[in-house]
């Protein structure tokens, strides 16, 4: 499977703080990657340093060119979707409105109101609440539509942070179980950062674990499944 993400010897930085320490991994095209590790280990850090929004050393290769030095936006118009943690919705816009606001980067403006028709499919509940305000929807449906927004771009690679925070199992397994119709249906790969191991890794192709800015883990997904002793000492399941 030809690689769509290639990152190597990977180091970032908050000021002089130095929070990750020469990592490599790498994202195969059409695959979904999971980054797990305990709270502070640098995986939002890895989602923000691929964006370009915090300041790195070390390659960023997108489809084989490199976008380590270029501009956040510069970026997104090049295919990488993000959805932070916390949603980011626009609160005082409706439902509508932050779609097409995730379509706006895009250079090709005609199919809008098909992908907004092909997000209602994927996201029922959003073409229900169109016209209502996005900070009047549930927490469960915040989420649905900040990753609705960020396929708006028809990106070729999501970043996803933390889309369980704060939200009840069975809206989980929803959320997820469209992350995975799109990337079979949509071809688009996926980054993961999730604290939820277990239903990360039943979703992923692929893992890798930091701890303390570092990987110390990585492979298919079903190995850190199987392997009792990597569940128990860095897992927690």
């Amino acid at each position: 499977m030809a690689t769509l993400l290639e990152v190597e010897n990977l180091e970032s930085f908050y000021g002089q703080t130095k929070v990750l320490r020469g990592i490599s991994f790498r994202v195969e095209k059409g695959s979904i990657t999971t980054i797990l590790g305990a709270n502070g280990a640098g995986k939002t850090t890895t989602l923000r340093a691929v964006c370009g929004m915090v300041r790195t050393s070390g390659k960023i290769l997108l489809d084989g060119h490199r976008i380590d030095k270029k501009a956040t936006e510069d970026i997104v118009r090049l295919g990488v979707g993000h959805v932070p943690e916390g949603r980011g919705t626009f609160v005082n816009l409706t439902v509508e409105e932050n779609l097409r606001l995730g379509g706006y980067i895009r250079k090709e403006k005609k199919p809008m109101m098909e992908d907004l028709n092909k997000m209602y499919q994927y996201f029922p509940v959003l073409g229900e609440r169109r016209g209502q305000l996005a900070g009047t929807l549930s927490g469960g449906e915040q989420q649905m539509l900040a990753i609705a927004r960020a396929l708006m771009l028809r990106p070729r690679l999501l970043l996803l942070d933390e889309p369980s925070l704060g939200l009840a199992p069975r809206i989980v397994q929803e959320i997820f179980r469209i992350v995975r119709k799109i990337n079979q249906e949509e071809g688009v790969s996926v980054l993961l950062v999730e604290q939820n191991a277990s239903i990360a890794l039943d979703l992923a192709d692929q893992a890798f674990l930091l701890e303390t800015g570092r990987v110390v883990l990585s492979g298919p997904s079903a190995i850190f499944r199987e392997d009792d002793s990597i569940r128990r000492s860095y897992l927690g399941y």
